[in-house]
């Protein structure tokens, strides 16, 4: 008998150890599948695609989702799974990077360079740069203040390598998980509001999901608190800043640089903007965490109906006591937990174990019973009102 292989659709380029982690003979992993059951994406605008009523689970091999219509799956009972911290140590080396491009004047220093003329001797070319230097003098980073706005994995990774710079550090993140405030250094300073950072600190850098909440959340209001000759950071999002407010900041010299990973319209040719083609998470390492991760989290799902890391899900782990497990998402609604339970006893099953949580609207229920699930059970199940989808996990052996 030949078994059923479960197909993912993959709509950008994953990286192959990622890939590897759904086993050839279980799985059929690639661009040309006709029935997905899940999909692995990068940067790929599912907002424009019609998403197959197959899909049980969306990977984002990354951590920001503003490309995937995360509501909409919410709606079907499709978690949206991504990688928070695979990539953050490589966007800690790029804002480091970006902050000593900016203190020492770097990228003005190396287009004076290029602009050299290839003619002539060297002590002609000597010469040029000796005199030229002066205009590029910096700063150094020791003793200096970095504010840092969200203090999450990416934020308390560069918290860290700031202090051991020599830096002092005011961090804000009202948002505060208790791991990330036990992974703080404790010499980094608490402030309450990003107006304060703004205006103690000679470095800001920005590192927030973007929402609503967020959006604009650097603006011209509390732009023109800073002090003179700030630098500005931004690699979390593009929207998190506002663009307009930050060229006429740069005009009226309140910062002296915008490093920013997102290049648009209105910053382009300004001499006070150092901007990169997106490269936060652009490193081997980070592309290969990022992929193994969401990979293991879907794998996860959709064999165990464990939730890990899924942005509009509760997470869901609990250990296997059966090898015939029931998994359901649904509006987080009272008496759902009595009404499944009501169904499972009614078709003569006993429950082992059961786990539901919730996150916000959403609930997600994992319960492992004594025998085997018939599909009548299932169904019944998915008819209770509210209920999203319901899916019954056996596992061999």
């Amino acid at each position: 008998m030949t078994t059923k292989k479960t197909q993912i659709l993959v709509l950008n380029q994953i990286s192959p150890l990622g890939l590897t982690r759904f086993p050839q003979d279980s799985y059929v992993v690639g661009k040309d599948v006709s029935k997905p059951e899940a999909i692995l994406v990068r940067s790929h605008n599912m907002h424009a695609m019609t998403i197959p009523d197959s899909v049980r689970a969306i990977g984002r091999a990354g951590a920001g989702t503003n490309n995937i219509p995360v509501a909409a799956m919410s709606g079907r009972g499709v978690p949206v799974f991504n990688a928070p911290g695979a990539n953050a140590n490589a966007v800690k080396e790029l804002v480091l990077a970006g902050m000593l491009i900016a203190s020492r004047n770097l990228s003005a220093a190396t287009r004076f360079v290029d602009g050299l003329p290839a003619t002539g001797d060297d002590a002609s070319l000597a010469k040029l740069v000796e005199d030229g230097k002066k205009d590029f003098a910096g700063i150094e980073l020791q003793q200096h203040t970095l504010g840092i706005i969200g203090l999450g994995r990416i934020g308390s990774l560069i918290a860290d390598a700031a202090i051991r710079l020599g830096m002092n550090v005011l961090g804000f993140d009202p948002e505060i998980t208790v791991d990330a405030a036990w992974s703080l250094p404790s010499q980094v300073k608490k402030a309450q509001s990003v107006e304060e950072v703004l205006k103690a600190c000679h470095f800001i850098t920005v590192h927030v999901p973007l929402m609503d909440a967020t959006r604009h959340l650097v603006n011209s209001k509390n732009l023109d608190l800073v002090r003179p000759g700030s630098v500005l950071l931004n690699f979390s999002r593009e929207e998190v800043v506002d663009a307009k407010a930050v060229v006429a900041a740069l005009r009226a010299r309140k910062l002296k640089y915008y490093v920013t990973d997102f290049p648009v319209a209105a910053l382009a040719g300004h001499a006070g903007v150092i901007a990169f083609p997106h490269l936060g998470a652009s490193t081997r390492e980070a592309e290969d965490n990022c992929a193994i991760m969401v990979a293991d989290q879907v794998r996860d799902y959709l064999e165990e109906g464990i939730i890990r890391n899924a942005v509009n899900f509760p997470n869901v782990v609990m250990e296997r006591e059966s090898p015939y497990r029931i998994a359901l998402a649904n509006t987080n609604v009272p008496n759902m937990v009595g009404q499944v339970s009501v169904a499972i006893a009614n078709a003569g099953l006993n429950i082992h174990n059961m786990m539901n949580r919730s996150k916000g609207d959403m609930a997600y229920t994992l319960v492992d019973v004594d025998s085997p699930v018939g599909a009548e059970v299932t169904q019944a199940i998915a008819g209770i009102k509210g209920v999203l989808a319901a899916r019954y996990l056996p596992k061999a052996g």
